[in-house]
């Protein structure tokens, strides 16, 4: 299967620049994956399609503020840092912008001095490994001088930060927002839990390897990035019993669908879990624990958009994707939403 099979044509303007005034508000586009017929809705109307039973799966991470704006040691030059993964303590991957000449040694600041780094080795890809140091606690240091990391494609800030978050983050690491959970409120939540769908929280921190282009023809030579997660035993009991009754896992993002699927035994439950995912879902793939998936619209020829078609057949993603524009939904990160059912 070629990468080229998961292209499509979307028009520069149904890029959302900005979120929906309100979270629920967000259109949704509903996808049978049995039949492809497709349904246009409001996200709070995503209650409609849940069962007393089912279970929901959201992943709690928060985005970290982890881009960084400072300046090189002895010359001034201006220098962007991202931070990636950390590796130990206050030694961390980092993106840098401009990097081709920063070598082992070089020396940064930050915040006027607060955070300073030095670059340890080159990692793949052109990434630095560079250890950091400060006064105090890291996140709190971050949190004075770093900024919240927006993707590629939205050119301009957004006014309140909390609208990259969901309402349900509390485990600060990701470099990017898992975006499917941003049309929640606490108010749709609470009505989702009344109606009897249990709710099950797990971590995958979200790394930007999520925006990186599929580089290889063939989808099977491609190297998919790892991402730190964790599913606890509440978790997974909570998923259990509702493969237990005969009721739904409905994984809500891409992120939490790529956990949940690691952590998979093959009889289709899941056990607790601490570590690094790099599984790479595309057509093809025998899900063992997902059976329907919120999420948002993907880039053309992402791993993302494969994953979606692996669930629901690439010729349904793709028709789907069709209607979307035709209906002029906005994609991607502040975009609107999907549910595949």
């Amino acid at each position: 299967m070629k990468v080229t099979d998961f292209d499509y044509y979307l028009p520069e303007e149904l890029i959302a620049q900005e979120p929906s005034k309100e979270r629920q508000m967000s259109r949704l586009l509903v996808l049978d994956r049995t039949t492809g017929v497709i349904e246009h809705r409001i996200f709070r109307d995503i209650t409609d399609y849940l069962d007393k039973g089912d279970c929901l799966v959201l992943n709690d991470t928060r985005v970290m503020p982890a881009r960084l704006l400072g300046t090189r040691e002895g010359t001034g030059g201006r220098i962007e840092f991202v931070l990636l993964n950390r590796i130990r303590e206050d030694v961390w991957e980092v993106i840098l912008k401009p990097g081709r000449r920063a070598k082992p040694g070089a020396r940064f600041q930050f915040g006027n001095g607060l955070l300073k780094a030095e670059i340890l080795e080159v990692a793949e890809e052109g990434n630095r490994i560079v250890r950091f140091e400060h006064q105090g606690v890291f996140e709190d240091v971050l949190n004075q001088v770093g900024i919240i990391p927006l993707p590629p494609y939205i050119k301009k800030g957004i006014d309140d930060p909390e609208r990259y978050q969901t309402v349900y983050s509390r485990n600060t690491g990701s470099a990017a927002a898992p975006t499917a959970g941003l049309h929640f409120t606490e108010e749709l939540l609470k009505t989702i839990t009344d109606k009897g769908v249990d709710l099950a929280y797990i971590t995958l921190h979200v790394g930007l390897g999520t925006f990186r282009p599929v580089k290889v023809e063939n989808l099977e030579e491609h190297k998919m990035h790892s991402e730190y997660f964790r599913i606890d035993e509440k978790a997974c009991r909570t998923i259990n019993l509702a493969k237990e009754r005969g009721n739904r896992v409905i994984s809500v993002g891409t992120t939490s669908c790529r956990a949940l699927e690691t952590a998979g035994a093959r009889e289709g439950y899941v056990k607790p879990f601490e570590g690094r995912t790099d599984i790479f879902i595309y057509p093809g793939y025998n899900f063992k624990v997902v059976d329907a998936l919120i999420t948002n619209f993907h880039l053309p020829q992402s791993t993302l958009l494969m994953l979606v078609s692996a669930l629901a057949g690439r010729e349904k993603i793709l028709n789907a994707y069709q209607e979307a524009i035709k209906f002029r939904y906005r994609f991607f990160s502040f975009g609107d939403a999907m549910f595949i059912k």
